[in-house]
């Protein structure tokens, strides 16, 4: 997978794990503003990882690029979300174990 594309996966990802916190958390059909700004952090966050070829997620990151509220903020999200993805995400959920078991198993292969 070419890295625009794991930038792309990784931003829609992450999108909906914050879309379902919010709802789950603060209700409302749409982001709340806390939402809405952590998720364009997060995107844009995304879009400047000098580690994206080789990384396989932010979570599986060694370098924590995130300011520290926001990676408290986006670790309470992945807590809450990454095991509810399953239920209410199952295509992208699974999508993203299979590829980050790719990930790791090429990534130990080439070190």
């Amino acid at each position: 997978m070419n890295t625009q594309s794991k930038r792309e996966r990784e931003k829609q990802l992450v999108s909906q794990m914050i879309a379902l916190y919010c709802r789950k958390k603060h209700g409302g059909k749409g982001l709340c503003p806390d939402c809405a700004a952590l998720n364009t952090y997060a995107r844009q966050r995304s879009d400047r990882c000098p580690f994206m070829e080789t990384k396989t997620f932010c979570s599986n990151c060694k370098v924590h690029c995130y300011k520290p509220e926001m990676r408290s903020q986006i670790r309470a999200v992945m807590r809450f979300s990454g095991p509810r993805m399953v239920f209410h995400h199952p295509v992208i959920a699974v999508r993203h174990v299979i590829e980050t078991s790719k990930e790791k198993r090429r990534l130990g292969k080439t070190t």
